[in-house]
């Protein structure tokens, strides 16, 4: 396998949420601290021209190897090309703050706040955690205001930051739309919307299936395995030139149409990226237009968005509806906030409540298993749902991205951010009780 293969893989897909062996990439032992490894402290691509040592080009290098990867987030279209997910030209629609001194005073009550993380014998302050998480911005609303927001690294306000597979969440929530709307039938075969899907596995499964990822499809993610199916996927999205005899599939889509069964569909979750962009096929079908032109039209242009999104896309100029979306932190916090308020942002409706009803109640929790850190828990529609007291559930890509939807402190929480490692199940212990403790303590500001 090619170095340029490789590095294209770790970025392009951004799917190892499964609990499992890091990539050697991410598998240091004891990796740079966040203040050291930030990407103005290590001199990342700075001066005219960078010195030479300090340059992040593709293909050359290992652009998202720790710790170049705490700069290439922020960076991504200058080392894929894109598709935009346009705000149109209309004013953006501000959110709302706390004044000032209540802002710098909620900052701080905050950061202050101490947790036991998960299997822990230490308390930690929320501050510290987030340096131990290697954030890089960081947005809480409540009851619909800005109360806390800090940028670290390569993130500044008017940046943006790959998200990983809470692209996967983008589509799933397109889908959910266009379902309830009657325009996507969960019920039929995916060979009823994609005829040309043939006698891949993805033929006889619902498209119900394909969004909650309970296909019975073929499809190893193991990044320590070289042949694995992801580097043959990865290698037939990638849009570099193909390799001199390279006879495999070209494109997400047909990759798709060779994939093989693998158990039973309906059985149990999978987490496997081919869903995602199974599901964004569909909907280019049912709807005539890309995934990207329809998050713009369903989404930012009407939820007052700040910047337009990008999405990055294979040979072929197909997206990459699993994981290529990099966006504002602001913009995904209007869309937290869009998941909180049932689909109604700046008094407008964007969709029916219903769509949130169904992804909020969540999937099968017996159906769904490999996920320590998240015991009890579901998948449904591309999001994650924790089934827990405050009724949580959230949006969640590689090394550390997440929208925390929590209806019951009515908050939205949104962390970008650049951990070592890829797999959340190393940044869950000391990220899922600091959100707790975050919302216990909106709760306890509301009494």
């Amino acid at each position: 396998m090619s170095s340029s293969t490789s590095n294209f893989i770790a970025l392009a897909t951004g799917i190892a949420m499964a609990l499992g062996a890091p990539s050697g990439a991410f598998a240091q032992s004891a990796p740079l601290s966040a203040q050291d490894s930030d990407p103005n402290v290590m001199g990342w691509m700075q001066g005219f021209p960078p010195p030479p040592d300090k340059i992040i080009t593709q293909p050359d290098s290992v652009y998202f190897s720790f710790p170049r990867l705490r700069w290439s987030v922020c960076h991504l279209r200058e080392f894929l090309p894109t598709e935009e997910i346009s705000r149109g030209i209309g004013a953006p629609v501000p959110l709302d703050y706390l004044p000032p001194a209540e802002f710098a005073d909620m900052r701080q009550e905050i950061d202050a706040l101490t947790f036991m993380p998960m299997d822990g014998e230490e308390e930690m302050t929320w501050e510290e955690s987030l340096y131990a998480n290697y954030t890089d911005g960081m947005l809480i609303l409540h009851e619909g205001r800005v109360v806390y927001e800090r940028y670290f690294g390569c993130l500044k306000e008017d940046g943006k930051h790959a998200i990983m597979s809470m692209t996967k969440s983008v589509t799933g929530l397109l889908g959910e739309i266009l379902v309830e709307e009657g325009v996507l039938d969960d019920t039929l075969l995916v060979r009823d919307v994609i005829p040309e899907i043939g006698d891949s596995a993805f033929g006889s499964a619902t498209v119900r299936e394909v969004m909650d990822m309970t296909t019975g499809v073929q499809y190893s993610e193991d990044y320590s395995n070289p042949n694995a199916d992801i580097w043959l996927y990865s290698a037939a999205a990638s849009p570099l030139p193909k390799a001199e005899g390279y006879v495999g599939p070209d494109g997400y889509w047909e990759y798709l149409q060779q994939v093989q069964p693998e158990g039973e569909h309906g059985a149990q979750f999978h987490y496997k990226t081919i869903n995602s962009d199974m599901l964004g096929w569909m909907i280019s079908r049912v709807t005539g237009k890309s995934v990207t032109d329809l998050a713009s039209e369903r989404l930012w242009r009407r939820m007052g968005a700040e910047q337009d999104a990008y999405q990055t896309v294979d040979g072929k100029g197909v997206p990459f509806a699993g994981g290529g979306i990099s966006a504002g932190l602001r913009d995904l916090g209007r869309l937290g906030l869009l998941m909180l308020n049932g689909g109604v942002i700046n008094g407008e409706r964007l969709f029916p409540s219903a769509v949130v009803d169904k992804i909020s109640a969540g999937g099968d929790p017996s159906k769904f298993a490999g996920f320590p850190t998240i015991p009890g828990g579901s998948y449904t529609s591309q999001w994650w749902v924790f089934h827990n007291d405050n009724g949580a559930f959230a949006a969640r890509g590689v090394h550390g991205q997440t929208i925390y939807v929590d209806p019951t402190a009515r908050m939205v929480l949104v962390r970008l951010s650049s951990f070592p490692q890829a797999q959340n199940g190393f940044i869950d212990p000391t990220s899922l009780p600091a959100y707790q403790a975050v919302a216990d303590h909106l709760i306890t500001e509301e009494d």
